[in-house]
């Protein structure tokens, strides 16, 4: 069986997000000064962890289209939509992606992800053998900073512990639209195991900046079609409580 971790980041602040203005390809936002020191608490947070492969968003900020309207505030999106007939999130501007869309990039890269793990996975058993798996050639032990965060039994069934060795540790930095959608695709489409706590407003939620989301994933027999997935902690922040108030982010993209 394969098992990796996933960790997905939200990128920090930026004056756009602070001013609630939509942000996707078409604006290259840097972070502000707030989300210079939300990127610097996270990095903290995630300072022990070990991660086997790291992704992020090409963009300063952290590839979420909005067409028309690109560098446009919130505001004017809602009004946009309500000209439609229609209500945000849902509604899509013209030259903008659908939901439809992003899901579908989401899938792809899941994909991929899955499928990296796999070969390292296999190219892990070419080199050592199975016995030395058992023996620990992956030795170093993994640490999670989020099973501060997560219930005695979830942790207790091996959806965020550390007795288990992981075949990759995947960090990915991204954008919050992109990552809402990406859940919500583990959750409809592949019954993505939830903590018991967790509410549908927070589901729904896009994550604060430097937000952190932390899944693990098994393929059983490799088997990329049917993944089983555990959400160990959905848009963790308590590593900002220091930051200061203004860093618990609008939730806009």
């Amino acid at each position: 069986m394969v098992r990796f971790g996933l960790t997905l980041v939200r990128h920090g602040e930026t004056r756009y997000n602070k001013d609630k203005i939509l942000q996707g390809q078409g604006v290259d936002e840097p972070l502000s000064a707030t989300g210079f020191r939300q990127a610097d608490a996270a990095g903290l947070f995630l300072s022990n962890v070990k991660f086997t492969h790291v992704f992020s968003s090409d963009l300063l900020r952290a590839k979420q289209k909005y067409g028309v309207a690109e560098g446009r505030p919130l505001t004017d999106l809602k009004a946009m939509a309500k000209t439609a007939g229609e209500q945000c999130p849902s509604f899509t501007p013209s030259g903008g992606e659908t939901l439809d869309e992003v899901r579908e990039r989401a899938r792809d890269f899941f994909e991929f992800l899955c499928r990296l793990a796999v070969e390292l996975e296999q190219k892990e058993q070419d080199v050592h053998g199975a016995a030395s798996r058992s023996s620990g050639t992956a030795e170093e032990q993994l640490v999670f900073p989020w099973t501060n965060h997560c219930s005695e039994a979830e942790l207790s069934s091996g959806s965020g512990g550390t007795s288990e060795i992981l075949d990759a540790n995947i960090l990915v930095v991204s954008h919050g639209a992109y990552m809402r959608n990406w859940i919500g695709y583990f959750v409809s489409d592949l019954n993505c195991t939830l903590p018991t706590n967790l509410t549908k407003s927070q589901l729904s939620s896009v994550s604060p900046n430097t937000g952190v989301s932390h899944f693990i994933i098994k393929l059983e027999n490799g088997n990329l079609l049917k993944p089983e997935i555990t959400c160990v902690c959905l848009n963790q922040d308590s590593h900002l409580v220091d930051v200061g108030a203004e860093c618990v982010a609008p939730k806009v993209f």
